[in-house]
């Protein structure tokens, strides 16, 4: 069996398309291909479905997976037992974030860690969706439920807050509510409730009790400019909002707490990249723990 045909293997794998490992291993698509057959030829088994919209594993495919990245793991710990440092610091991380988080506190805070490992390359994904760590969608996925399914290694994070928020020139305009009745009166800003991929964004629904919302956004990031903007009143993040000065927090006494967890897939708790990534994820969380509470 041939390493090289192992470690094109593994990139199909994560990518879920030969063009797009093609591009990230800087060969030829049709070289990919052909190194994937010939390791299906070596092992006598197939372990992609090929489509013309991307590939599949196939169960013998899940199963060589994890093996394929032991020995990747094992691959790595060798380079840098002989002096190569760095070489298990090398490679590509995908972390998968809700936006709020992935925009407002990650993307100003992950340069850091690419200047101090040079080799490493992260992606950032901040969709307001969930990932899949099987199917190799992200390596390290940032959640606000713990999963209870799977091969998956989870570790809190932090818990963090959300308030009720409006504009300085909304509340200009149309007075400030004094309770959850008043806000019956307001335009409220919210999630579209049939594109939320867990129960526990449905902030709207647990603090308005069934008042109605006026504008609704598939996204964080989305409702806080909203809010800005003084298209309305939103539940919003405290982190993001607070230290906006065009915001208001109004009724102080109502909010949410929710966690923060990171979760890897077991296969990817001994690539020195991943843990390298997570360890990241909670210093710079616990360096600024105080704006989550």
């Amino acid at each position: 069996m041939n390493w090289d045909d192992v470690r094109i293997f593994l990139a199909v794998a994560r990518a879920g398309q030969i063009l797009s490992a093609a591009r990230t291993l800087g060969v030829n698509h049709a070289t990919v291909g052909r190194r994937v057959s010939a390791l299906e030829e070596a092992l006598q088994t197939r372990l992609l479905v090929r489509r013309t919209n991307g590939c599949e594993l196939t169960p013998e495919g899940e199963i060589f997976l994890h093996a394929a990245e032991r020995m990747e793991t094992e691959m790595l710990a060798a380079q840098a037992n002989v002096g190569n440092v760095d070489a298990a610091l090398a490679g590509t991380v995908r972390i998968g974030a809700p936006d709020g988080f992935g925009v407002s506190f990650l993307a100003p805070r992950l340069g850091a860690l690419i200047a101090r490992h040079p080799a490493l390359k992260i992606q950032l994904v901040p969709v307001p969706r969930a990932f899949s760590l099987s199917q190799r969608e992200a390596d390290v996925a940032i959640t606000i439920e713990r999963p209870v399914e799977g091969r998956l290694v989870s570790s809190k994070l932090t818990d963090y807050t959300l308030g009720i928020y409006a504009s300085r020139a909304y509340l200009a305009a149309n007075g400030t509510p004094a309770d959850i009745e008043q806000l019956k009166s307001h335009r409220l800003i919210g999630y579209v409730e049939d594109l939320l991929f867990t129960p526990s964004l449905n902030f709207a629904h647990e603090v308005f009790k069934g008042v109605d919302t006026a504008f609704e956004i598939s996204s964080a990031i989305g409702q806080t400019e909203a809010v800005r903007s003084g298209a309305g009143i939103g539940i919003l993040h405290d982190y993001i909002a607070r230290n906006d000065e065009s915001l208001v927090r109004i009724l102080p006494e109502t909010g949410l707490r929710r966690t923060y967890w990171t979760i890897i897939h077991e296969s990817a708790r001994e690539l020195a990249r991943v843990r390298t990534v997570v360890s990241f994820l909670r210093e710079i969380v616990e360096a600024d723990h105080a704006i989550f509470l």
